[in-house]
């Protein structure tokens, strides 16, 4: 068995980035969308790698075993999702060794005018799915003594404030889930890191231009590469967590934190936020 890189939400943004960096390091990459784009990400990644020094050192040694990309378009946001998936890679023969639990939605929104069916796919793209992939593929990886797990958090997972009570809340639950598991998994050899982005230059977030630009000036806002480089160094050196950026939203989750519930309110009958 092939030991591959399972990367979820890889069509675009930070996914898509996980998915072509893990490929430079040289691992066989299982990418999952929801969206037929996955197969265009795949032939971009395939194509870089191809003209990357590893791929080609990797044919020298072994031209029967280039790296391979298997796309796969699949919605996550069903309870069944997980074990399907699961089952997919073991009917496959693949080895999971790298899971990196990327798919998700943003929106900050009052939780009351989001809709049932909105509500529910956020809850299990967010908790259900990744708690039962860290579950399902963490028995392999225990069982064969190593492995890595990096679920993609958010620094909201600390802002327990107006608009962000669905997002912030259900990232809250994984950042949580993730801390226990790699205290339980650290001594079995599988490291599992939990990443905390902020603001990130993606069209996830709807930021103009000209703010993403003062943002990335200022350190607010991170590109995608940035990121993912640096969560993935975390991973592999086996640390619980890691904030990018660092200082800006650290201080604002603390500054968060601090604000007595008053204040909050306050500021949502002002219409601030």
């Amino acid at each position: 068995m092939k030991p591959f890189a399972l990367v979820t939400g890889a069509s675009s943004g930070m996914g898509f980035e996980f998915a072509r960096q893990l490929a430079q390091r040289g691992y066989n990459l299982l990418i999952v969308s929801n969206v037929p784009e996955i197969h265009e990400a795949a032939e971009k990644i395939q194509s870089a790698i191809t003209r990357n020094e590893v791929n080609r050192a990797l044919a020298a040694e072994n031209p029967q075993s280039p790296i391979e990309i298997i796309d796969l378009v699949m919605d996550l946001g069903q309870q069944s999702s997980a074990r399907e998936l699961y089952e997919y890679t073991h009917a496959q023969d693949l080895e999971i060794e790298v899971l990196v639990n990327n798919a998700g939605v943003y929106h900050d929104k009052d939780i009351l005018d989001d809709s049932e069916g909105f509500t529910s796919l956020i809850m299990n793209l967010h908790m259900y799915t990744p708690a039962m992939l860290c579950y399902l593929f963490g028995q392999d990886m225990k069982a064969r003594g190593k492995g890595y797990i990096l679920n993609v958090c958010s620094v909201t997972s600390k802002m327990a404030a107006q608009r962000l009570g669905t997002y912030g809340g259900t990232k809250a639950f994984l950042s949580h889930f993730t801390r226990a598991l790699h205290i339980e998994l650290r001594r079995y050899g599988v490291y599992v890191t939990d990443v905390s982005p902020g603001a990130v230059d993606t069209a996830l977030y709807s930021i103009s231009p000209v703010l993403t630009k003062i943002g990335k000036c200022l350190g607010i806002i991170v590109s995608p590469q940035t990121l993912v480089r640096r969560a993935l160094r975390a991973l592999f050196h086996g640390r619980a967590k890691t904030t990018i950026p660092t200082v800006f939203w650290r201080v604002l989750c603390f500054l968060i934190l601090l604000a007595p519930t008053c204040l909050l309110r306050l500021i949502r009958r002002l219409g601030w936020f």
